[in-house]
């Protein structure tokens, strides 16, 4: 690592430098640097804070004390606030409900869902985000495609539509992805690949972390990306990086995803 920041630098550097690290490690060194600066990078961290297991929220959060010697929790409520907060903060309890098909029932979901109405699009004034976050992030991935498909039925919304509808700016972004990675998670990634590229210059560190981060299932990712929108993911990378950065990028592409 130490020859690594010696001899590189820039987003071919940055990327290098998580290469070096296993996938934790990594991701720590990611929550790191979306925190520096002026402001933090929400849309990172809500993409690594939100649906985790258990085990692995508590695992990231040992590492990262481990290693910077400071509460996860802690730095997170230091560096986002209102909607952002209360949306990491949900994922960072590590509180999901394993499923359970005697607890999480039909009527149970009903129940949830007319919830999710009264405390968001169905509420007189205001959103209650904390309960809408709650059963967004907290519920386990059956259990929220039950209320996903009753909520759909019954106020004619899916809850990505609803939180669409309800949120603004990177809250919004973060609970939607939450609820796609749960539903839908090669299009939720897909998606986020694409917002890294949108608009006036790229998100190169939120472009490196997911091609990074997402290895494992890149090539499902690709396919649906090229899906939605005629083009794979390594025509964004040419179209958005250059040098060294683009050709790392493209050899991690081409590793899990080689082009025809």
């Amino acid at each position: 690592k130490d020859v690594l920041k010696k001899e590189t630098s820039g987003d071919f550097g940055q990327a290098m430098k998580y290469l070096s690290l296993d996938p934790v490690r990594a991701e720590c060194a990611m929550i790191k640097d979306a925190c520096k600066g002026i402001g933090s990078h929400a849309t990172l961290l809500h993409t690594i804070l939100v649906g985790r297991s258990n085990r692995d929220m508590e695992l990231l959060k040992k590492t990262y004390y481990k290693y910077y010697t400071k509460d996860l929790t802690g730095i997170i409520s230091s560096e986002l606030g209102g909607d952002n907060w209360k949306l990491a903060s949900a994922g960072l309890q590590a509180a999901e409900e394993p499923f359970d098909p005697d607890y999480h029932t039909e009527e149970k979901a009903e129940e949830d869902a007319e919830e999710i109405w009264k405390n968001g699009q169905g509420k007189f004034f205001g959103t209650d985000e904390t309960k809408l976050f709650k059963t967004v992030v907290l519920s386990p991935p059956k259990y929220l495609r039950m209320i996903n498909e009753i909520y759909t039925d019954k106020y004619g919304y899916t809850l990505t539509k609803a939180m669409e509808e309800e949120l603004g700016g990177n809250a919004r972004r973060g609970a939607v992805f939450a609820i796609k990675m749960r539903l839908k998670p090669y299009e939720a990634i897909a998606e986020m690949v694409k917002a890294a590229c949108a608009g006036i210059g790229t998100d190169e560190l939120l472009l490196t972390c997911c091609v990074i981060r997402y290895q494992d299932m890149m090539g499902h990712v690709n396919f649906a990306h090229e899906e939605m929108y005629g083009k794979n993911i390594q025509d964004r990378v040419r179209d958005e990086c250059s040098g060294d950065y683009k050709k790392l990028l493209l050899s991690l592409m081409e590793k899990v995803s080689p082009e025809s």
